[in-house]
């Protein structure tokens, strides 16, 4: 396992981020009903990736029912006494409780979700504190001075925003530097091969301003593990296959084009779709630890080989090729003079 700086901070995390999403058993009441493992196969998953050197995990409040997924977290670290060897990331913003504060990113919420995510937790500090999306209700001043406020009490170290627009993240930066007030050193976000738009504007902003990313769903729901076949139904017992309309979003020409080059790249490598996909994200620049989910141990080892596989400059270049995308207006007249990435 590698580690790198999470982004211009100066704590080490592992290439390769533990997602959590999945952790403990939903009722239907969640978005995550029927597509979460048991609290002793989460902490098995726990266990193997701590012993394999993941040392960053990432959850969210709202990650099961009732912060069901820290809560299991929070158990695992109680039971293993594991707290001080990772590196804690949880996030806040969509609704959790009743009322008219149930969601959102006001200091009056940003306070109570922090209190109950330690709680949950069973831990004194949350090392990365992320506001899981920008809320336009909110003024980013009162979102960043809660926050500075939670660093300087001790009860966050780091912060950092997920789904944020980019001129929404350049404005929080800015004002963070003029008010001297705590910066995200992260920006989380959709990035995969099916889904690059990211290298528009926020790629180029992180680099200048040096935040590291960390792509979620980087296996775009499981498309990209090679499991599926064009003109054949998903199978049961996967993402893609529990939901049929939210693989037919996926089923498109140029999805299938890229996970053919994925396969190729895979047999000339040795290594799996999985892998490939994992590695084409480590190779890019800003990237700092790419979010995984794993259900069993079976799916934690098929994904942990992506960390120690390092892509040629041509196999790169091959995925890059056919992941191409439109970069739309001004983009592709800039990139025709200049790259921007």
């Amino acid at each position: 396992m590698k580690y790198r700086n999470l982004g211009s901070a100066g704590v080490k995390v592992s290439s390769l981020c533990l997602g959590a999403m999945t952790f403990g058993e939903a009722d239907e009441k969640s978005f995550m009903h029927k597509v979460g493992s048991d609290e002793d196969t989460s902490h098995a998953v726990l266990d193997r990736a701590l012993e394999k050197g993941i040392n960053f995990v990432d959850t969210a409040d709202v990650y099961g029912q009732d912060g069901l997924s820290e809560r299991v977290l929070g158990n695992w670290f109680e039971k293993r006494k594991t707290r001080d060897k990772i590196v804690l990331a949880t996030k806040f913003r969509f609704t959790m409780g009743d009322g008219p504060n149930r969601t959102g990113a006001s200091r009056y919420r940003i306070v109570k979700c922090c209190e109950e995510s330690l709680r949950r937790l069973k831990t004194d500090r949350i090392d990365l504190y992320q506001i899981h999306m920008q809320d336009i209700t909110v003024p980013e001043e009162e979102t960043l001075r809660a926050l500075d406020d939670l660093v300087r009490a001790g009860k966050v170290l780091y912060i950092g925003c997920s789904n944020y627009a980019a001129y929404r993240l350049m404005d929080s930066l800015w004002l963070a530097k003029t008010n001297h007030l705590s910066r995200y050193v992260t920006l989380q976000a959709q990035y995969n091969l099916l889904v690059r738009d990211l290298e528009r504007e926020h790629g180029p902003l992180c680099r200048e301003e040096g935040l590291g990313i960390l792509p979620w769903s980087p296996l775009a729901g499981g498309f990209l593990t090679g499991k599926f076949e064009q003109g054949k139904p998903p199978a049961g017992g996967t993402r893609l296959g529990e939901k049929a309309e939210r693989f037919t979003r996926y089923d498109v020409p140029r999805n299938w084009t890229i996970l053919d080059a994925v396969r190729a790249v895979a047999t000339e490598t040795g290594a799996t779709p999985s892998a490939v996909s994992l590695a084409w994200l480590l190779a890019k620049p800003q990237v700092t630890s790419v979010i995984f989910g794993a259900r069993n141990l079976e799916q934690l080892d098929a994904n942990l080989a992506g960390a120690d596989l390092e892509l040629s400059a041509k196999h790169v270049e091959v995925l890059d090729k056919a992941s191409a995308f439109d970069l739309g207006y001004p983009y592709a007249f800039i990139q025709s003079t200049q790259a921007t990435w």
